[in-house]
């Protein structure tokens, strides 16, 4: 199983990203899919989840301001982010789940900084 973030960098603050996690080796439409994402000195704090039918949660702190999203066909998760501020920056980790099976991609990182 392997899971590929991509789409992290650096933006000013009020700006946007859109992360991708590609995902292979695994019936992607069957696992719930999550953005988790850890600052540094911090522990990881789960960002948003979409169920494999598409029902979606997120962190109070990004409510209104991210979306996750899935693309069953090509094996991909989303995550919109907008009204970006200084304390989203972190590294985002891409996660599947289903049961005691857990995979994790490798991270990408995000800066909010002017």
């Amino acid at each position: 199983v392997q899971l590929v973030e991509s789409g992290g960098g650096l933006v000013q603050p009020g700006g946007s990203l859109r992360l991708s996690c590609a995902a292979s080796g695994l019936t992607f439409s069957i696992y719930a899919m999550s953005w988790v994402r850890q600052a540094p000195g911090k522990h990881r704090e789960l960002v948003a989840v979409i169920s494999s039918g598409g029902s979606t949660n997120y962190a109070d702190s990004v409510k209104g301001r991210f979306t996750i999203s899935r693309d069953n066909a090509k094996n991909t998760v989303y995550l919109q982010m907008n009204s970006l501020k200084p304390e989203d920056t972190a590294v985002y980790y891409c996660n599947a789940e289903i049961g005691v099976f857990v995979y994790w991609g490798q991270g990408t990182q995000v800066t909010v900084s002017s």
